[in-house]
């Protein structure tokens, strides 16, 4: 008997997606739970976090929930923070989709979801223009007030009398996204990692009520050249580890030190079955006028007319390598905030005709137009646990 014909994959569901956790358990709740413990006025989430008069919140760039939990020999102090008993502490919350740095330090320094702040990927469509904008870069330029126009939870801790600062790298002082993002209160620039924690904790100690961030970006550099299965990878969570323990160690009565991540990452293999390349296929380029977001979550910018094919095309050609829908799919199933909120028609205007979530460790790369970032080995961006879940952990004195 000749074997069956082959049959073609069945598209992905996007119903099947897992969605952030918006309003409980995400980035964008963290800061609002530890101002209802300050008595800062700020977004209501149902993420609850003991009072504490001192909060620090060390975010490390790239430091995901799996990847931390495979490696507790490199990372013995975070490890013990695993899975406490604590309200609220010791779990994965989700970063938010895109799971990218702009999207999530903006929903960590506003307490908003990206259907309200705006910074909706990696790269999106500015419709003032019709450029694609580097939100990370903020390139080409656009005016940062009006891009994201709510205010900070820093900015409404220093309105409320209590005493806000942001302790990270120099060059970050000035950038847009910091402004949009992490502003209010005092900037305080360390080049050393080590010196952050001390200053971070210092600042803790100089008042009666305070709220600091502290924040390192080296882990996700790594990550994203080496990957995260990479030796190199592995030496720098030890070192983010002795960071960590480095300041908690020093944290003054009455303190909470919260430690998360912005998001996961996943190796992505260099071959062409894990790597769609949008530059050398005619079909995924067909109809396609503008191509936004990264290699794990695209955002699609139709030609007028062509949206429809455009979804239809994608689905076929990605199959089961992707969960593909159209924006207001995407909005209806929480990929951008929880779906009773909807999306503020600013930030509709920015998100793809078609919006494309990876699954498994492929990537839509371009090889073009993109090289840089084509030739990442660490990537993310999507909707996967590895991508989308950070660890919350709690340090309490």
């Amino acid at each position: 008997m000749p074997p069956a014909p082959a049959q073609d994959p069945v598209p992905l569901d996007p119903r099947e997606a897992p969605a952030p956790r918006y309003g409980s358990a995400s980035l964008a709740d963290v800061l609002p739970a530890v101002a209802a413990g300050l008595g800062v006025p700020a977004p209501v989430t149902l993420l609850h976090l003991p009072p504490a008069d001192r909060v620090c919140l060390f975010l490390v760039d790239g430091l995901g929930w799996e990847a931390l939990r495979a490696h507790p020999e490199q990372a013995p102090f975070l490890t013990s923070l695993l899975h406490t008993s604590r309200a609220g502490a010791g779990e994965p919350i989700t970063a938010g989709f895109p799971a990218t740095t702009a999207t999530s330090l903006a929903s960590v320094g506003t307490g908003l979801a990206p259907a309200a702040h705006g910074l909706a990927g990696y790269k999106v469509l500015d419709p003032a223009t019709g450029e694609i904008m580097n939100q990370l870069r903020w390139d080409p330029w656009t005016d940062p007030g009006l891009w994201q126009p709510y205010p900070t939870i820093f900015q409404r801790a220093h309105a409320a009398g209590v005493a806000a600062a942001q302790v990270t790298a120099p060059h970050f002082e000035r950038t847009p996204l910091t402004r949009v993002a992490l502003s209010g209160g005092t900037f305080l620039g360390r080049l050393d990692a080590g010196e952050r924690m001390d200053l971070a904790a210092r600042r803790l100690a100089s008042a009666d009520r305070a709220l600091v961030y502290t924040y390192y970006a080296e882990l996700d550099s790594i990550g994203h050249r080496l990957g995260v299965a990479s030796a190199a990878w592995r030496e720098e969570l030890r070192y983010v580890d002795g960071l960590a323990r480095r300041l908690a160690e020093q944290l003054p009565p009455r303190s909470a030190l919260y430690i998360t991540g912005d998001h996961g990452m996943v190796d992505v293999p260099e071959t062409p079955e894990a790597r769609f390349d949008f530059d050398e296929d005619w079909e995924l380029r067909a109809g396609v006028a503008r191509l936004g977001g990264e290699g794990r979550a695209r955002h699609l910018y139709a030609v007028p007319g062509a949206a429809a094919d455009v979804h239809a095309v994608w689905r076929e050609v990605l199959a089961d390598h992707a969960w593909v829908v159209t924006r207001d799919e995407a909005v209806e199933l929480g990929w951008f905030g929880p779906p009773d909120a909807g999306i503020e028609s600013r930030v509709a205007s920015r998100v793809g005709d078609v919006v494309v979530a990876m699954t498994g460790v492929a990537s839509v790369i371009a090889s073009v137009s993109e090289p840089g970032e084509s030739a990442l080995i660490g990537m993310h961006g999507s909707v996967t646990p590895a991508e989308q879940l950070v660890p919350l952990l709690e340090v309490r004195t």
